[in-house]
């Protein structure tokens, strides 16, 4: 058995029932009985025992419950001093208290149902006691002291364990009804039980020795010797005492009446507590069924919310990835010309052909500085004066817009914009010198050797191979650079880190780069001033036109590709490299005699052993070739043999400006919103 457990709690009805019961007895004008019966009590409640007490209760019925004990500690038995009827039938009393014979004036007591085992001693002291209901509990015998009930009529002590009965009983008289199991007694033995009460009483007597007497004859004599005397007497005891029973019958028909009447108030009440119960319950069950009709219609909008918030995060998520891919490929893209640029950067540095070139351009260019008897004959100074004239106006053009820029510029940079009307004056400046009278340009250029140095100079500057390869490499770096910042923009808006360190590194190599180039452009530019510085010297002779001469010389000198028709190379050959930005390798392809049929059934690694060591580079001329072949399948004419005829001297003229060379980035382009870069240099300010 546990030694702790959990009380079981009433439920609301028991609950409502006590608090009834208690409030109902406590009305003025109430009657005398207390009924707290089927309430689930495990105990007597202190206000039960309090309103016994104080309203002199005679009626206390407390059966049907859980009780375990009749007295809670904290009360005292005292306070039921007045009860005359206590019914404790179908409890879990397994003991009385043992000062139950301070209840003088109790006269039934019914313990029906219980888990006694035993009675008190002090039982005897209830003399006033009649009824005593014992019937279903667990005796095995009955205390001596039952003898001493003086006034009881029944006794029931049947569905026990009782096998004898105490020979005491003889002594109560008044004992009238007596109920027990007749098959289970040893004494008396069955037979006499199953006689009677009166049989068990005589064979009770007999055995003690003392006479029998029936109750009805019992009082007789007692009465008359209390009286003192006379027939009289007993027969007006009689007479009360029947008027007494006869009231006590009346009043146990009015608790029966009463107790009838708080029954079917009782069930009146049940039922209308039943009624609004299910009125409760049906009003709690539309509720319910309008709240699970509005719980299902916001879980249906929420799982369609859900549902399309989850496919169009999976579409933004898709929309990423594809731009993450794009700008990965541009990164790639980025990464593999700038490795290209190294690897030709570092090619350029190690090989010997450059520096062979460079000494070869010097031996050129000191033949050019011995001017011949044939060439001053064939000077042409009227043609020749023209070409340095527009090549001049050329560069001043050039400076002039680059001046305006510069202004500008630096007018933006300190938030003072210049008026319109000074640009307009400017530009009209410009438009007024290059309107100036041919003529007379041609005649001042005549006489002034200055103009014709700058001339010369000029036009030394721009058909410099090397010059015109390097300023070709710094328009590639500026173009990837550009694409770079488009790139690291375009990661700024999308908020992502990923690769930043690698574009970063990136930048660092190509402005490293940038700075180089422009470091051997600055070289090569102060290489042609010395050059121009020698020839100067050398033209100390006061020869007369000699900057005209050299002028006429350079006009008159064949370009590279020329030279190469001539020897024998195709001219859809020269262009497709010219195209590719790989004209340093035209004297390879004609030292080899490469012609484009030959090209287009040559492999990557046929043109690595010939030279050409770039592997995008072989990829696109390879493809380029077949590119040709194939066009040139529909139009034959385009791959007959150029005509062997030199063709004739141009008329010099000053050269054209010069395509800017096709590099054209191999990483995929990639669609902005806005068409906006940051500035290469400083890196804040917008490209105007």
């Amino acid at each position: 058995m546990p030694l702790f457990f959990r009380k079981k709690k009433p439920s609301d009805d028991a609950r409502k029932r006590l608090e009834y019961q208690m409030c109902l007895a406590k009305e003025a004008g109430a009657d005398d009985i207390l009924d707290i019966s089927k309430c689930e009590l495990s105990e007597v409640p202190y206000g039960a025992f309090a309103t016994c007490k104080v309203l002199q209760k005679k009626v206390l019925i407390i059966h049907t419950n859980n009780l375990t004990s009749l007295v809670p500690k904290s009360c005292s038995l005292l306070s039921l001093i007045t009860v005359k009827v206590l019914d404790l039938h179908n409890n879990q009393l397994a003991s009385l208290p043992a000062d139950i014979g301070q209840l003088t004036s109790l006269q039934v007591l019914n313990l029906e149902r219980n888990l006694l085992k035993c009675l008190p001693q002090s039982i005897g002291d209830l003399a006033q006691l009649q009824t005593l209901n014992v019937k279903g509990n667990k005796l095995k015998e009955l205390p001596a002291t039952v003898g001493s009930l003086r006034s009881l009529r029944t006794l029931d002590i049947s569905e026990n364990l009782l096998q004898e009965l105490p020979r005491v009983l003889a002594h109560i008289r008044t004992l009238e009804t007596l109920l027990l199991d007749i098959s289970s007694m040893t004494y008396p033995s069955p037979d006499v039980c199953s006689v009677g009460t009166e049989s068990i009483q005589q064979f009770l007597c007999k055995e003690c020795g003392i006479p029998y007497y029936p109750p009805s004859q019992y009082l007789l004599p007692t009465l008359e010797s209390d009286g003192g005397g006379t027939s009289v007497d007993g027969d007006r005891a009689v007479h009360k005492y029947l008027e007494e029973e006869s009231e006590w019958q009346n009043k146990f028909l009015d608790y029966e009446k009463r107790k009838e009447k708080k029954m079917q108030e009782k069930l009146e009440f049940e039922r209308r507590l039943n009624m609004g119960q299910r009125e409760h319950a049906l009003l709690v069950q539309q509720v319910n069924s309008q709240k699970d009709e509005i719980l299902q219609t916001v879980r249906e909008d929420q799982l369609r919310l859900e549902e399309g918030l989850t496919k169009h995060r999976r579409y933004l998520e898709e929309e990423r990835l594809k731009l993450l891919q794009q700008l990965k490929q541009a990164e790639q893209g980025v990464a593999n010309r700038i490795q290209k640029l190294l690897e030709d950067n570092q090619r350029q540095k190690q090989s010997a052909d450059i520096l062979k070139s460079l000494e070869n351009e010097r031996i050129r260019m000191e033949q050019l500085m011995a001017i011949t008897q044939q060439e001053t004959e064939q000077l042409r100074r009227r043609e020749v004066a023209s070409a340095m004239q527009q090549m001049l106006a050329e560069s001043y053009k050039n400076k002039l817009l680059q001046m305006t820029y510069e202004c500008r510029r630096q007018d933006l940079v300190n938030q003072a914009c210049s008026s319109l009307a000074e640009m307009d004056q400017k530009f009209q400046q410009v438009l007024a010198w290059q309107q100036l009278d041919q003529n007379k340009a041609v005649s001042q250029i005549l006489q002034e050797i200055e103009m014709q140095k700058a001339a010369f100079e000029a036009l030394q500057v721009k058909k410099d191979l090397m010059h015109r390869q390097i300023r070709n490499q710094i328009k590639l770096i500026e173009t990837e650079l550009l694409q770079l910042t488009q790139l690291e923009l375009k990661r700024q808006e999308l908020d992502t880190e990923t690769l930043q360190g690698v574009i970063t590194e990136q930048r660092q190599t190509l402005s490293y780069l940038l700075q180089q180039l422009l470091k051997e452009k600055k070289q090569r530019e102060e290489e042609l001033q010395q050059i121009l510085l020698e020839m100067e010297a050398k033209s100390e002779t006061k020869q007369e036109n000699y900057w005209l001469i050299q002028y006429q010389r350079l006009l008159n000198q064949k370009p590279l590709s020329l030279k190469l028709q001539e020897e024998g190379l195709e001219r859809q050959l020269v262009n497709l490299l010219i195209e590719l930005s790989a004209e340093r390798y035209l004297p390879v392809f004609a030292h080899h005699r490469v012609s484009l049929k030959a090209l287009s059934t040559m492999t990557a690694g046929d043109l690595e052993k010939i030279g050409v060591m770039e592997a995008g580079l072989q990829r696109a001329i390879l493809k380029r070739a077949q590119e040709i072949l194939a066009v040139a399948k529909t139009i034959p004419e385009l791959l007959r043999t150029v005509d062997t005829e030199v063709p004739a001297a141009p008329e010099p003229s000053a050269p054209l400006e010069e395509p800017p060379s096709p590099a054209i980035p191999t990483a995929p382009e990639l669609c902005w919103d806005e068409k906006k870069s940051e500035c290469v240099v400083c890196m804040e300010q917008e490209v105007r």
